[in-house]
């Protein structure tokens, strides 16, 4: 899938799930914290693709994520994207092929989904404010990138990164407390594994199931049959997928917000 697509996938799949934990378990969450798990899930649902590089002298090229903060994340990316190529070659097997790239191996696994969630947990819980600051300033940015990539990529690298800047401080200025706030690091982990799945419908895959050994492959891809998998940026994901996914962040943000309005047209989610 494509960065706007996974972004679209991320803020879906929280705002529904807060949507259900309000309706079902009566778990209210402030405008605010909705507004910044929502930011901050739609921002991790991008960020495996920090596996894809660029050129970094150029500023060109690289995925969606790998271009949000010009040539800062570009470096990045690359030195996720060759510590992702080490990681495959050091535990490759025999029928594992030979790659030159390590786009789709180390983040796009489960354990990576886990150890970075767990991380950002801990993260907050160590430093407090100062750390939030900084994740919220990254996820903010791969959001925004995502979310609205036509006015992101007219913008330019700057204005996106002094916007993310600004609301990430804005953010944490208005956090109640100095506490761990584990729903970030909730929220980056959803959708990091989001994006999985989202990889998962392609033809490509994703090595779901690593480090589980598969027929003397460590890498192997699991993905939906070529006959029903998505194609990357086709018509399908782009107008169909990106619409389902619209109508349901719509219908469950007007669900926590302003359940009222709904109730106006016999829709009950």
């Amino acid at each position: 899938m494509m960065g706007p697509s996974h972004a679209l996938s991320g803020a879906a799949v929280w705002l529904t799930g807060s949507w259900a934990l309000d309706h079902f378990w009566d778990y209210e969450q402030s405008p605010l914290a909705l507004a910044v798990g929502t930011a901050v899930c739609a921002g991790g649902a991008l960020f495996p693709d920090l596996d894809l590089s660029g050129k970094v002298t150029r500023n060109q090229g690289g995925a969606t994520v790998a271009r949000t903060f010009g040539v800062f994340s570009l470096f990045v990316a690359e030195v996720v994207e060759k510590v992702s190529l080490g990681v495959y070659y050091a535990t490759k097997l025999s029928r594992d092929p030979r790659r030159s790239n390590g786009h789709r191996t180390l983040t796009h696994t489960i354990p990576f989904t886990v150890l970075v969630g767990w991380g950002t947990t801990a993260l907050c819980a160590a430093y407090g404010k100062w750390a939030v600051i900084g994740i919220l300033f990254f996820m903010i940015g791969l959001a925004l990138r995502g979310l609205f990539d036509k006015w992101a990529e007219r913008a330019g690298w700057v204005i996106v990164t002094l916007v993310s800047a600004g609301a990430a401080w804005f953010t944490a200025a208005n956090l109640p407390g100095d506490r761990g706030y584990p729903l970030i690091g909730l929220a980056v982990g959803v959708g990091c594994f989001v994006h999985i799945l989202g990889d998962m419908i392609t033809r490509a895959g994703v090595p779901l199931l690593w480090p589980i050994p598969i027929k003397r492959r460590m890498w192997t891809p699991i993905s939906l049959p070529d006959r029903i998998a998505l194609r990357a940026g086709g018509k399908t994901e782009v107008v169909v997928v990106r619409s389902v996914l619209t109508v349901v962040s719509v219908l469950a943000a007007v669900g926590l917000v302003a359940p009222s309005v709904l109730q106006r047209f016999n829709i009950e989610i």
